[in-house]
């Protein structure tokens, strides 16, 4: 019981960690290289902006879930 709960705390974990390195990479790369090059409006780089925002809201809720998982985990 104790190794799945480790288990599942280690994914979640990776899980948040490539959400958030994946929403960086992707907002800085269509925001600074990619949008600029292809021309696309200054407009775009606030749609990306709210994009990379709703990416960091969800690895912000899931770090406040694995903190509560590894909290339970210590009981």
């Amino acid at each position: 019981m104790n190794d799945e709960r480790n288990l599942a705390i280690a994914r979640k974990g990776r899980h948040i960690a490539l959400v958030i390195a994946g929403t960086t990479l992707l907002w800085l790369a269509l925001s600074l290289f990619i949008g600029p090059a292809i021309g696309l409006p200054g407009r775009y780089a606030l749609l990306f902006d709210f994009i990379a925002l709703a990416g960091f809201v969800y690895a912000g809720i899931n770090t406040f879930q694995l903190w509560r998982m590894r909290q339970d985990s210590q009981r």
